[in-house]
Parts: C-alpha cells; structure tokens; sequence
C-alpha cells in the first residue's frame, strides 16, 4: 500500500517538472545510468545473499533474465528517442521527456507490483525460478535507463555538431 501512495505523491510531482524543457548536459549523462545500475546490482546481490531462493542459473532463467535485459534496452531507446531536445539560439541544449515514457514505467511498476504474489505462487508450475522474474524486471529498468542515456548522448552529440535529428526543435527567432 505504500509503494502506491508514494507513487501517488511522486507522480503529479514528475509529470509537473517535466513539462517544461530542463538543461541537458551530454557530459552527463552517464552519470544517472551508473547510479542505477550500481544500485540494481546491490539490489541482485542482496537478493542473492538473502537466501530467499535458488540463483537464477538454469538456462530457463537465463532466457527469462537475457529477455528483460534486452525488453528494457528497447524500452529505452524508444524512450530516448521520444524525448524532445531543443537547442537555443546560444547552443545550450535543452531536453524535455516525453509522457509516455513516465507512463511506460509507472505500468511497469504496477505490474510487478501487483502480479509479484502471483508469479511467485504459479512459478514453480512453469517450472521458472521465480527470483529470475524478479531479476528479470530490475535488469529491464537498468538497460532501459542506460540504453536511454546512450541514445539521448549520441543525439545530443549529433544535435550539438550541427547535424539534423528528427526530435530536434531549434529557435532561431532573435529575443
């Protein structure tokens, strides 16, 4: 109940902030990607010294893990490509997140969160380790942060060399 009053809070809070153009710096970028991923593996790591079940090495799992990992890197090249960047008349970039996006992660922790209890309980029937599904969901938000990142930086570069980029706006009108 929790996660979902926190949501509930934080949500309103992010749509708001994102819907005017924030600074992007390219130099950046990897910072939040390294940030995540440092913080996604801890996470795997504790669960495995947890002891609350079998490491996910059966070539089941592995599938099951590989398809969150490259869902995730999908997700956030398509992510990275929805997001607007702008470049101002003194060539300071700017780059505003698209909705969908917030809303493709917002399902997703919906899901987990509620079909988490159900999986765990039909997992073995499947006969699927049921921390590869939860692994599975923590590596599909670490490469679609990264994967993100990556593709904002190479658009950015592209922008910033003078190069045309589809998402691109630029404000060539004289204040």
């Amino acid at each position: 109940m929790i996660p979902l009053i926190v949501l509930a809070v934080v949500l309103p809070l992010v749509l708001l902030r994102n819907r005017r153009p924030r600074t992007l710096r390219p130099q950046f970028l990897w910072v939040t990607p390294l940030i995540v991923t440092l913080a996604i593996g801890f996470g795997l790591w504790g669960i495995s010294q947890s002891g609350r079940g079998e490491a996910p090495t059966d070539p089941v799992s592995i599938v099951i893990l590989a398809l969150g990992l490259i869902l995730g890197a999908v997700a956030g090249f398509w992510r990275g490509k929805m997001t607007t960047i702008h470049k101002d008349p003194d060539g300071v970039l700017k780059a505003q997140a698209s909705p969908a996006g917030l809303i493709l992660i917002i399902g997703l922790l919906l899901a987990r969160r509620s079909l988490e209890p159900w999986l765990e309980i039909h997992a073995a029937d499947w006969g699927v380790n049921p921390l590869a599904i939860l692994e599975a969901f923590m590596l599909f938000a670490a490469a679609m942060v990264t994967a993100q990142r990556a593709e904002m930086f190479i658009r950015a570069r592209r922008i910033q060399a003078g190069k045309p980029d589809a998402h691109m706006e630029t404000d060539d009108t004289p204040e």
